[in-house]
């Protein structure tokens, strides 16, 4: 079974958002999806 999703809302600057959905769509992923993996990524590094 999935994990449970749980909804924020952040504010993020125009430029930034802009650069996400790109990257996010060149992984044939939705800009929510990418984030999750960004924010995963980041939260892996900083167990290291």
């Amino acid at each position: 079974m999935k994990p449970l999703k749980q909804k924020v809302s952040i504010t993020l600057d125009e430029d930034v958002v802009e650069k996400l959905k790109v990257l996010a769509e060149d992984c044939d992923r939705s800009l929510s999806q990418y984030i999750n993996l960004i924010c995963k990524a980041h939260l892996k590094q900083l167990d290291k």
